[in-house]
């Protein structure tokens, strides 16, 4: 039997890159994979390549652009009603923007409202179907351009002042102190079946960057040859969603399958708490409280 053939998956922008591999090699152990994406035409693309590839049929597709909130409200609620439980919840879904500040439906600034608010709200909304789980883990895909950060919760939105790789950087950082405080809290509230780890997947040779413009694209085409495959970018995904040996670590930040120290002096308890409020304020939404 393969090894992960009773075991729900859900892994977010999931039609390129590292989503992709991630999605196609766990249904390849046999799991139940949900593709959440933005594109329905690009979406059943890859749900046909998936099963084609691995000959698991059970590759279901969910619609929702995750920096509009009421579509993940949205989509969270579909995904209700269509699975008992949820084992494992891969955040893969990043972007980086132009070189112009833009908003989102809802008012946020586009890296913030994609890479971290989306992801926020979506983890939230599913928490009730990962507790229905025996085992479940939630992994959220960071990177290590949270070094070339220039955190701020003060100006979060980037309003004063805007940097397309800072603002990426930012985000990813985000990302990993989200991680940190929800292992804290799940601790907290005694739920011990749902872990959540972070990860940083490499250089990872795909579109990534495409829509940034300017010398920023420049730059990331040239460096492109020299970058890892998507193949060998997802590993630490897959690794971190399914290998036992990892089952009960919660809160860790990982590279290449091993766990990595954070060093950024803007990662502390306070910070982070202060993120997940403000987080919750700005979705609407509150979880774990």
């Amino acid at each position: 039997m393969p090894a992960l053939s009773d075991k729900i998956i859900l892994v977010t922008g999931a039609t390129s890159g590292i989503g992709e591999v991630t999605a196609r090699e766990l249904a390849r152990q046999g799991a139940h994979v949900i593709l959440l994406a933005r594109s329905r035409e690009k979406a059943a693309k890859t749900q046909q390549d998936i099963i084609a590839a691995t000959g698991n049929q059970q590759v279901d597709v969910v619609l929702a652009d995750l920096s509009v909130l009421q579509q993940v409200r949205d989509v969270a609620a579909d995904i209700h009603t269509k699975y008992p439980r949820l084992d494992v919840l891969v955040n893969n879904a990043g972007l980086m923007f132009g070189a112009e500040r833009e908003v989102s439906a809802d008012g946020n600034e586009m890296t913030l409202a994609t890479n971290h608010l989306g992801p926020f709200l979506l983890t939230s909304l599913l928490l009730d179907l990962l507790q229905k789980s025996p085992a479940a883990r939630i992994v959220n895909v960071a990177s290590m351009a949270y070094r070339f950060s220039k955190p701020t919760l003060d100006d979060w939105q980037s309003e004063r002042y805007y940097n397309p790789m800072w603002e990426y950087g930012n985000t990813k950082l985000f990302n990993i102190m989200f991680t940190q405080e929800l292992a804290q809290r799940l601790r907290a509230h005694g739920i011990t079946n749902v872990t959540t780890n972070s990860l940083h997947p490499g250089a990872v040779a795909t579109g990534y960057g495409k829509q940034s413009g300017g010398w920023l694209s420049a730059v990331l085409a040239l460096g492109r040859p020299f970058m890892l495959s998507p193949e060998k970018g997802a590993e630490t995904s897959i690794f971190l969603a399914s290998d036992p040996s990892v089952a009960t670590i919660s809160g860790g930040y990982y590279s290449k399958k091993k766990p990595e120290p954070v060093n950024s002096r803007f990662n502390t308890p306070e910070h982070n708490r202060r993120l997940w409020e403000m987080s919750e304020q700005q979705t609407g939404t509150k979880f774990l409280s």
